[in-house]
């Protein structure tokens, strides 16, 4: 998918990430977090503006004198805020992957790499290295820039780059012999991408992926950019071009660039240096903070096509999350009416989605973003870690409403993850691509290829039943793609059709004459015909590359799916993608997930993770996101029926205290002691210049704020020093971010709700006593998750079980005492405590989802 059809800068800027934008090219978390510190720095003008005013492109004007190319007249024509159309940019679309079989005229090193993205570059032209030694020291010997290339597998402008440049032996041949190219997979080192991407972002308002940065042999930066087209047009230079110029610069200027990159990682690195002023946030902050992002949100919703923000629109999980958690503290303060308003933006929101082209009617889940405003025309790629947030959401509407509208939305993503992207061991895959071929034997690619549908196609497949079909979908001869922002010459839709669903259905039953469940029957018989038929097309790259933080998120829905839809209506029926199956097979997905991680990513010994796995772990550690995420979902598996060995682990990977003389836990790798708050990478590597404490929630979550999350979790689990420590630590690390949650809390939604939550003076808690693996175990537990509570933690605990019981007599003796005091042979006994008391124990269902209705006595 071309990028929105607007008028698009060179630097692409987006409010959320996509394939081809920056995961914060306009709330830059590592900038916008520290815009006060800016003040001071001599690197000022154009950086603090971009710091103030996220949303809007620099103008050439505005940048500093210091650090910019423009400051060198070789390099002054290459930074551009010219926009091109979208018209050109389909038309440069159309110029997609070559996919005739061949034999291989260039291969390069990326050929031993295990990295996808790494291998579709493998037999280009351009003499790609991978990032490391090698490449730094032959562009040292040779005394010659770096040009480093950042993408990954799924990206449909990097495959356009791709065929457009790195397979062109002209541009290759410019390459080879004026620089030092490396590619860089951006899901497998984030961390070399996060301080290249900063660097774009800060000098030109915006970055996105392809980024393309050029570099002095000791990796300092001296001009980036994103997409480049390979011949100048449209007012915009061609790569070419830049490599003469950059080129030309380098043997002229030398001294003024290499000064330059220097200062703006100088700059940069001071600037993003925050530290806490204080151990704590001062009073009244969090819930000033909470109130302000749910307000800000709300001034920014859509009323006509829910969301919230404008085109393109993206399903950012986090800001569903902070209007939930809000909307349920104004509930419980008896403010009844704006809770109501809160909500109904929510789940508004939620069914325009669902009922969208963002979402695969036919095979599950959801795409990456819309172009549009009301969901219609996708980016037609799918990112686990969309998946795994989306399914927690829909499931958390589900707890709120009981409507099987949002249970079968969650149904939906977690069985297309189940069918298409999990492996043989169980781990969870990464992404599928946006782009695929029309035909078997086709020459090229095409974005949305594999989703799309002509009227006929749909007529041939659904015979008799293709009227209702076509009715309910809003297909039509033309296509249904010739939106106001869409229709151009050069569109690739023309005349297909993205399928958009029609909100009653039984409105539809009724103009067809025939009982409601049985025009679902149809349009579930239908649905299968026509995903039958797209199996047989050419299907999208799969990138099978497996993220630990990603999979943590997905970890957390599989795992709370498992013991939520246990309160679905017995008599609920099911049709096609959704299975139906019962909800306990979804735990058994997580706790596969979670065991694959371990035995392949994990390292016993040093207690430290590796970031990725493909043929075996990637070359790159951990990184915060990794430990918070996955630290996440294993306690989410835990307190929704999992084992106590995931407790365990959880607290090992969290725990600062133990055996420090032989192992590294997460926070001796991330926590920094002195200033609070927790870095993106560990800092062991040299060539990663930036170290960043990251906070703004986007497409994902930051691991700041799910450590807070995390920490208060914990505390409430375990007892004396140890939740102290825990409880300390999430003060210290929100104190970091005060000026960011006071000025700014629309970029950390989640944020917001972590501060709040370490403010509730006592967590509700929620222990279930008795043998595990019965019908009654599952019942209560599924009872104790039945209604939407955030700020609960739910422990289970079989007194018989020797090593259970060892845990928590070392960790929190009063819950052990409870287990031995209140076990029965022959029933589930469950405890609701809090401030320090506890309720008379029940043994049923009902009782206990009555006891956890009751108004909290702290809620005010």
């Amino acid at each position: 998918m071309a990028p929105p059809p607007s008028a698009i800068p060179l630097f692409k800027p987006s409010s959320s990430p996509s394939p081809n934008f920056s995961s914060s090219s306009f709330c830059s978390s590592s900038l916008l977090l520290h815009n006060s510190m800016f003040k001071r720095i001599a690197f000022s003008s154009s950086l603090h503006r971009f710091l103030s005013h996220p949303t809007k492109l620099l103008p050439s004007s505005t940048t500093t004198q210091h650090i910019s190319p423009a400051h060198f007249p070789a390099l002054s024509s290459l930074i551009f805020r010219r926009p091109v159309y979208a018209s050109k940019l389909l038309a440069m679309a159309e110029q997609t992957s070559n996919l005739a079989s061949q034999s291989h005229k260039h291969t390069n090193r990326l050929a031993a790499e295990h990295s996808p993205y790494l291998l579709q570059h493998a037999h280009n032209p351009v003499d790609w290295y991978p990032w490391g030694e090698e490449a730094f020291a032959e562009a040292r010997k040779r005394d010659v820039p770096i040009f480093v290339s950042i993408g990954y597998s799924t990206c449909h402008w990097c495959h356009v780059m791709e065929v457009e440049s790195f397979e062109d032996e002209g541009v290759a041949k410019l390459l080879n012999d004026w620089f030092v190219s490396i590619k860089v997979d951006r899901e497998e080192r984030p961390d070399v991408d996060k301080v290249y991407m900063t660097y774009v972002q800060a000098l030109y308002g915006g970055g996105g992926w392809p980024l393309s940065v050029f570099l002095s042999p000791d990796l300092k930066p001296l001009m980036g950019g994103t997409y480049f087209p390979p011949d100048d047009k449209f007012g915009r230079p061609g790569f070419k071009t830049i490599l003469r110029k950059v080129k030309e610069a380098w043997d002229s200027k030398r001294d003024m660039l290499v000064k330059s990159g220097a200062f703006a990682i100088e700059q940069l690195s001071e600037a993003l240096s925050a530290s806490a002023s204080s151990n704590k946030l001062p009073d009244g902050l969090p819930q000033h903070a909470l109130r302000l992002c749910a307000e800000q949100l709300s001034e920014s919703y859509d009323a006509k096509f829910g969301g919230f923000g404008s085109a393109p629109k993206f399903p950012r999980p986090v800001e569903v999350q902070l209007m939930l958690y809000y909307s349920k503290k104004l509930e419980e303060a008896g403010k009844l009416g704006e809770a109501k308003e809160g909500l109904e933006m929510v789940f508004f929101t939620l069914q325009c989605m669902a009922r969208g082209g963002v979402h695969d009617h036919i095979g599950g889940g959801f795409h990456r973003y819309s172009v549009d405003e009301c969901w219609h025309v996708p980016h037609f790629e799918k990112m686990l870690y969309d998946q795994g947030q989306l399914a927690n959401v829909y499931l958390d509407a589900f707890s709120i409403t009981k409507d099987v509208f949002y249970s079968y939305i969650a149904r939906d993503i977690l069985d297309y993850l189940r069918r298409d992207m999990i492996g043989p061991e169980g781990e969870i895959y990464s992404a599928e691509d946006a782009d695929s071929a029309e035909s078997e034997g086709a020459t090229r690619k095409k974005e949305g290829a594999f989703y799309v549908w002509t009227s006929q196609e749909v007529e041939d497949i659904l015979g008799k039943d293709a009227t209702l079909f076509k009715s309910h979908y809003y297909i039509k001869p033309s296509g249904n793609c010739d939106l106001s922002t869409m229709s151009d010459p050069h569109n690739e839709f023309k005349g297909k059709t993205v399928l958009i669903e029609r909100k009653d259905s039984s409105e539809m039953a009724s103009k067809f004459a025939i009982p409601v469940e049985k025009y679902l029957d149809i349009l579930g018989q239908s649905r299968q015909k026509l995903f039958e038929v797209r199996c047989t097309r050419p299907r999208p790259h799969l990138d099978d590359k497996v993220i630990v933080s990603w999979n943590g998120l997905a970890i957390s829905a599989f795992a709370r799916a498992s013991k939520i839809l246990k309160n679905e209506p017995e008599e609920i029926k099911f049709n096609f993608p959704v299975v139906g199956s019962d909800p306990k097979e979804y735990i058994q997905v997580a706790d596969r997930a979670a065991s694959f991680i371990r035995r392949h990513l994990y390292n016993e010994q040093t207690h430290q993770l590796q970031h990725s796995f493909r043929n075996g772990p990637s070359k790159a550690p951990g990184f915060l996101d990794d430990y918070a995420f996955l630290i996440s979902g294993l306690l989410d598996l835990y307190e929704f029926g999992g084992q106590t060995n995931w407790l365990v682990w959880a607290t090992e990977l969290q725990d600062t205290q133990a055996r420090t003389d032989i192992c590294h836990f997460q926070d001796e790798l991330f926590l920094d002691r002195e200033g609070g708050g927790y870095f993106n990478t560990p800092g062991e590597d040299p060539n990663i210049l930036l170290r960043v404490k990251e906070d703004h929630d986007g497409a994902e979550p930051s691991g700041n704020s799910v450590s807070v999350i995390n920490l208060v979790r914990l505390a409430s689990m375990v007892a004396g020093n140890r939740s102290d420590h825990y409880r300390r630590d999430a003060e210290h690390l929100l104190a970091v971010f005060e000026t960011r949650l006071k000025d700014m809390a629309m970029a950390v939604p989640l944020m917001c709700c972590a501060a709040d939550m370490l403010t509730v003076p006592s967590r509700k808690q929620v222990v279930l006593v008795g043998h595990k693996h019965s019908v009654e175990f599952e019942n209560m537990l599924a009872a104790a998750h039945a209604s939407y509570d955030i700020n609960k933690t739910v422990i289970h605990i079989d007194p018989t079980n020797s090593e259970e019981l060892q845990f928590w007599e070392g960790n929190n003796s009063n819950i052990a005492l409870m287990a031995k005091n209140h076990f029965a042979a022959d029933k589930v006994v469950a405890l609701v405590c809090q401030n320090f008391t506890c309720s008379a124990p029940v043994n049923d269902p009902g009782s206990l989802v009555a006891l956890l209705s009751q108004k909290s006595s702290s809620s005010a």
